[in-house]
């Protein structure tokens, strides 16, 4: 058989079996991900029915006191219409500080609040009990990662990161 002849068979070849990986009915296609899990059109990774997303940060205009450092925060908001448990997520800067939550579901349509200081954490509030601001006003990078270490969103700010 000559070489185009044989290219042109390989191709039918692959071109079939597109066509019946295609045909399969959905619970038969492979997929990276269990049923519940599945990426934006950015790419991000997202539970089924959930949709987590960061949101406004306030930078603190007192760098040295305890107020100031709870003055500073990221917003956390669930715009889907399932609870998403947050255990073993993780919030990082573009230094790699790391936060992660601990046992904290957010409800639908709810929004949560991370402070860079020290407090009581509650269902609408977390705090890193850090002793410096987190967040740098003139650039930044926060990315949220679930508990399998998928990015799930990422917010930048600043002319170096955006």
């Amino acid at each position: 058989m000559s070489r185009i002849a044989s290219r042109l068979a390989a191709t039918v070849l692959a071109a079939g079996a597109l066509v019946a990986v295609v045909a399969l009915p959905a619970s038969a296609a492979p997929d990276r991900h269990d049923r519940h899990d599945r990426h934006d059109r950015h790419g991000r990774h997202q539970q089924m029915g959930a949709q987590v997303a960061l949101g406004s940060v306030h930078h603190t205009r007192d760098r040295r006191s305890a107020r100031g450092l709870n003055d500073e925060w990221i917003t956390v908001t669930n715009e889907g219409r399932r609870a998403v448990d947050l255990d073993r997520w993780t919030l990082t800067d573009a230094d790699h500080h790391v936060y992660r939550f601990g046992r904290v579901t957010l409800r639908a349509h709810d929004s949560l609040r991370v402070h860079s200081g020290s407090g009581r954490d509650t269902s609408r509030d977390l705090y890193q009990d850090r002793d410096r601001p987190l967040w740098n006003r003139d650039g930044d990078r926060a990315t949220l990662r679930d508990e399998r270490g998928y990015v799930v969103d990422t917010e930048s700010w600043g002319r170096d990161l955006r």
